[in-house]
């Protein structure tokens, strides 16, 4: 979920670029950002891209809080593709293997799921005893793990759901081995064995490895500026793509902490990122600073774009 700043909200409506180029329109060089839609598409809470496996990307809050928006694969401007249920606000959307979406509502405490083909969201998982869900990660055997901050107290935990053996689904806090701040961005490793969470309180990414409903070794991997970051991903060579909201950069680092590259963006207030495209290549980022997306190329492929595939 994106930070709220104290600042007004600046609203990014140039009278040059009003409807942008779509990114597979021109090459483009590595790293260049583009805006991909028009300004004002999404409200303030735009966040949880994410595309599917016909390259259809999925954004949250087109127009209205409570909607999901949906950019065609190639298309420079968003159409409403599901409305979720009355007071329900999605955050995060991430697919799994089968193609089936994944919706955190964070104002009702739901995970909503939408099968392949349709259109209508049914609750997933629910629990009163969440503060929200924010960000969530799917691993290759269709475990969630989802963040779950505590804005106020600058705190917070990660939740691993899954279906259980009676077919279930069931979700727990997992065991820590230290007190976590704000827990905000969260991805996989490539090979599933390591959680990478963002704590946007402290602006430090940690990494943890996976032992079931525990997380363990836990290891400090870069501490930014405070207040700083907010989404993340990784791509299939194990590198993190961090969203340095109010900065305007996306942030290129190798697993041990080094910035390969800081990627400048159109906006200055990133919320969060996905890859897509025919060859996961694409990353396509929120704006919050003027409602729109836009996007650049890398030279890697998204970990979930792989794993959508099968390959991963």
């Amino acid at each position: 979920m994106a930070i709220t700043s104290g600042r007004n909200f600046w609203c990014l409506c140039s009278s040059i670029l009003l409807i942008a180029t779509p990114l597979a329109a021109t090459e483009t060089k590595l790293f260049d950002s583009v805006q991909v839609t028009p300004a004002s598409e999404y409200t303030f809470g735009i966040e949880g891209p994410a595309a599917d496996t016909d390259g259809n990307l999925f954004v949250v809050n087109l127009g209205r809080p409570g909607t999901i928006g949906k950019l065609p694969a190639g298309g420079a401007a968003s159409e409403l593709f599901t409305t979720l249920p009355e007071g329900s606000v999605g955050n995060a959307i991430r697919f799994d293997r089968s193609g089936t979406m994944f919706i955190a509502d964070y104002k009702k405490h739901n995970i909503f799921a939408i099968r392949k083909g349709g259109a209508d969201p049914a609750v997933w998982f629910h629990s009163d005893e969440m503060n929200q869900p924010n960000d969530i990660t799917i691993a290759r055997d269709g475990t969630i793990y989802a963040s779950d901050p505590n804005w106020k107290g600058r705190e917070g935990h990660i939740w691993r759901i899954a279906k259980a053996a009676d077919g279930s689904v069931q979700g727990q806090i997992m065991a820590a081995p230290r007190a976590m701040g704000t827990t905000n961005g969260i991805d996989l490793s490539p090979d599933g064995r390591t959680l990478y969470v963002g704590e946007s309180s402290s602006g430090q990414i940690w990494s943890y490895a996976i032992n079931g409903n525990e997380l363990t070794n836990a290891k400090l991997v870069k501490a930014f500026q405070p207040d700083t970051i907010d989404g993340l991903r990784t791509d299939i060579a194990g590198r993190l793509y961090v969203a340095r909201i109010l900065k305007g950069t996306i942030a290129l680092m190798r697993p041990n902490g080094a910035v390969e590259r800081e990627i400048t963006l159109k906006g200055k207030e990133p919320t969060n990122l996905a890859f897509g495209g025919s060859d996961g290549k694409t990353v396509f980022v929120t704006q919050r600073q003027g409602g729109f997306i836009e996007a650049f190329r890398t030279d890697q492929e998204g970990r979930e774009h792989c794993l959508q595939r099968g390959r991963c």
